[in-house]
């Protein structure tokens, strides 16, 4: 009874930050290449598109989770019906994560060598043939390293989602390691959670090495 409760415990964690880092995913890079793009010197120059997104993702990266995700509950309960569970974790989660990964991307698109766009627009490409086959594959390393920090801050942020009613290993530790005083409970979680951080923070840095090396 225990172990399936811990079990799936740890496959709600895995769909709450699987779908949520799929969705950041999906989101962050082309919101970050409109950041690095549109501002001043880019190749898509539009100051006032740029300065409007970078208000709009510093805004979501300053409020902490925990404030974001109450003040998220109505939107929440309008998209997936519920603010309990899963899928309501989800929504908070997305939202969070999608401007810290595009800051982090962002920053990783702005350290390609501008030399290498110059040779690209002296050669004729156009700009989006620069985003896609110049910035894009030479910041590739960099956003893998960033889309892990995400990910690792997304198990941080869904244990702390679990801790009100959105289920996985957050959950189980405060309903039945916290509330019950059940220091086993509390532990068996801990170790899960920095056995998961390892294991993605091991993977993507690998990954990320790989792909610097070619």
């Amino acid at each position: 009874m225990w172990l399936d409760r811990l079990w799936q415990g740890v496959i709600d964690t895995f769909l709450m930050v699987g779908v949520s880092s799929l969705i950041a995913l999906i989101l962050g890079i082309p919101l970050a290449v409109v950041l690095v793009t549109s501002g001043k010197g880019g190749i898509f120059e539009a100051p006032n598109v740029n300065r409007v997104l970078g208000a709009f993702v510093n805004i979501f990266r300053s409020v902490p989770f925990l404030i974001l995700m109450v003040a998220l509950i109505p939107f929440t309960r309008l998209i997936v019906g519920t603010t309990y569970g899963v899928w309501a974790a989800v929504v908070p989660l997305t939202i969070a994560s999608t401007p810290f990964f595009a800051r982090i991307a962002e920053v990783s698109l702005r350290e390609v060598d501008h030399g290498l766009i110059e040779a690209a627009q002296a050669m004729g490409c156009r700009r989006w043939h620069i985003v896609w086959h110049v910035l894009l594959p030479e910041s590739l390393p960099g956003i893998v390293g960033g889309f892990t920090i995400t990910i690792v801050t997304m198990i941080n942020s869904s244990a702390m989602a679990g801790a009100i009613g959105a289920g996985g290993l957050g959950d189980i530790a405060y309903r039945y390691g916290y509330q019950r005083f059940d220091t086993q409970v509390m532990l068996t979680v801990i170790v899960l959670l920095v056995i998961l951080v390892a294991v993605i923070q091991l993977g993507g840095d690998r990954l990320a090495l790989r792909l610097n090396k070619r």
